[in-house]
């Protein structure tokens, strides 16, 4: 078994694989990686499988220290990461000598990075996931939902690989946000005005300050749903609410698993995962496209894992 100790953290840190599925009819949320894409090419470049845990580092303030030698793996976000003070890149595997340090510093383009250790960071499965949800109390190192902090142990067990591997150009997610978001149209797309429904596709949306795992507010113009009132109903991933202010709030991995308020549709998997990157004040566009498009175009992408 092999161990990093963990020496500065925030409570944006959290440990997180794929999420937990089968139970939201308990009530019980989702969870797992905010940019399931990055978390899957980080497991990747070490031979584990996609869902094994990891850690997301959200804006940086994340420093580990290596107990021995190790390879780790870095995807996502580049948060100014540092070994020892020189300059680490995302998308990559790498050496971490005894005694080195790891440091996440600051965003400098995307917002979460996702560190792999092989075999994935060991945690107790709490309904079938590692996933934190700190407001359900359930997952992360101990199976009560708490954030990575100072003093905190990573243990894994897995063999190293012993070549370290880099994404090519073309494997690495685009970080940058200059196409527009797919959404998957809902039941009550049609209850919105006419107008309402030409400006939430033609015009641009602001990402809010009040952002969290559990949803991101779109600021722009205000919506208007003529509709009749709702009766609460389940929540996908991705779920576009449209609350009475008109200002729409994307529903993401900690969300609540039922709700009343109209839809628009939702995000499909891979908009949700470049939305995950963007940083409060960046601006977005929404674009329909249909549920088969939105399936085909996510099998494409699941098929680059297997090169």
């Amino acid at each position: 078994m092999s161990r990093l100790m963990i020496e500065a953290s925030t409570p944006l840190c959290l440990l997180q694989d794929a999420g937990r599925f089968g139970v939201r009819h308990l009530g019980v949320t989702q969870g797992g990686a905010a940019d399931w894409r990055s978390m899957s090419w980080a497991n990747w470049l070490l031979g584990n499988g996609l869902d094994a845990p990891v850690i997301e580092i959200t804006l940086g303030g994340f420093t580990v220290v290596a107990e021995e030698d190790c390879v780790l793996a870095l995807a996502g976000a580049d948060l100014g990461a540092r070994v020892d003070g020189e300059a680490l890149t995302p998308w990559r595997s790498f050496r971490l000598h005894k005694g080195q340090r790891l440091q996440f510093t600051q965003p400098l383009l995307g917002a979460r990075a996702y560190l792999a250790a092989p075999g994935g960071f060991d945690a107790p499965k709490v309904l079938g996931s590692s996933a934190t949800v700190v407001r359900e109390e359930l997952g992360g190192l101990d199976g009560m939902g708490c954030a990575l902090g100072k003093g905190d142990g990573l243990s894994y067990s897995g063999n190293p690989v012993m070549l370290l591997r880099e994404l090519t150009a073309d494997q690495r997610p685009d970080l940058n946000l200059d196409a527009p978001l797919d959404l998957v149209l809902g039941a009550q797309i049609g209850e919105f005005s006419g107008q309402s429904l030409f400006d939430a596709f033609n015009s641009v949306w602001h990402l809010d300050s009040r952002a969290d795992r559990m949803g991101i507010r779109l600021l722009g113009t205000a919506l208007q749903y003529q509709g009749k009132p709702m009766i609460s109903e389940g929540i996908p991933l991705g779920a576009v609410q449209v609350p009475p202010d008109g200002q729409p709030i994307v529903l993401l991995n900690d969300r609540q698993t039922i709700g009343g308020y109209p839809r628009l549709g939702a995000l499909t998997p891979l908009a949700l995962a470049r939305l995950a990157q963007c940083l409060p004040g960046m601006a977005v566009r929404l674009k329909p496209v249909v549920q088969e498009v939105a399936h085909r175009e996510q099998i494409e992408y699941l098929q680059r894992f297997k090169v």
